[in-house]
């Protein structure tokens, strides 16, 4: 007896240790932080997909996740409450963040993977009385469904391994987006591009011809073509809170830049439209863009 409860002083001593297992879109693991003693990294397959400190959930370790959360706090007045939409679960990082700083949200989650909710669920169990409701649905089915004008915000973070999925590259999707948002809403976006954009620029041809204000946040270096990268898109019918995200981008630990107007219409240059026949995933990152270790 007194050898068992040797082994488990041992074992608490050692704190967390990995989980790993097979969920629908390939391997997921979570790995603890050893300077923090309830923070993980989500992986799936290698690519770092969420990062979530549940003692500290408005810590954000990776940038476009800052970049989003930007958005977020610019979409209305400190702490009021916003109804939002989110696309794409991961480990919840975000609908943490905005219970945390915007306490009575009432945040609707849509995750494709059913064993990795399952997972999250079981390893990174969401507080009481969050407002966050999840469920196991494909985004874009789940968006046609929403009621019409029901959310403040839609957050689009949806990545088939490594790729957008091609049926949330459409004009058609961007429609069916807008018909959720109220009239003031913010569509905001997690994609990734590089030179010459080409990806990049049908997304925004699309957000242009539905929405009449658009932006796109990211580090210099991917801007100007030189590395591969997370661009976060936001778009609304209205005029977007722009210096403020552009303060919050510039200011960030890896400062990002915030484009819009003439730079973007010079961007789509004579992109159009594409639709759902012609829609394709965003592109395949070059080995090693997203992985770790």
């Amino acid at each position: 007896m007194v050898e068992a409860d040797a082994d488990a002083d041992a074992d608490a001593d050692a704190g967390p240790i990995p989980v790993t297992r097979s969920v629908d879109c390939g391997t997921a693991k979570l790995m603890p932080d050893v300077d923090r003693p309830r923070a993980w990294l989500l992986t799936v397959d290698g690519a770092p997909q969420s990062y979530v400190d549940l003692d500290a959930p408005t810590d954000l370790e990776f940038e476009y996740a800052r970049r989003l959360a930007a958005v977020l706090d610019a979409a209305a007045a400190p702490a009021e409450p916003l109804d939002v939409l989110h696309l794409g679960g991961g480990a919840l990082t975000l609908p943490r963040y905005l219970a945390a700083t915007r306490p009575g949200s009432r945040q609707d989650v849509v995750e494709a993977d059913r064993g990795l909710l399952a997972l999250v669920a079981e390893e990174l169990p969401l507080p009481p009385d969050c407002g966050i409701t999840v469920r196991a649905a494909d985004a874009r089915t789940a968006l046609e469904a929403a009621p019409e004008h029901s959310a403040d915000v839609i957050v689009a973070d949806v990545f088939g391994g490594s790729r957008v999925p091609a049926h949330l590259a459409s004009v058609e999707y961007a429609r069916a987006a807008a018909r959720v948002l109220r009239p003031d809403g913010i569509y905001a976006a997690n994609l990734a591009d590089s030179a010459p954009f080409a990806f990049l620029r049908s997304q925004l041809a699309n957000y242009a011809s539905v929405f009449g204000h658009l932006c796109v946040i990211a580090e210099p270096a991917v801007l100007r073509g030189r590395r591969f990268g997370n661009i976060v898109v936001a778009a609304s019918r209205v005029e977007l809170p722009l210096a403020q995200v552009a303060r919050r981008a510039a200011a960030d630990v890896f400062p990002a830049r915030v484009e819009h107007g003439a730079a973007l219409r010079r961007l789509i240059g004579d992109t159009v439209p594409v639709h759902d026949a012609q829609a394709v995933p965003s592109p395949r990152p070059p080995d090693g863009a997203f992985s770790i270790g």
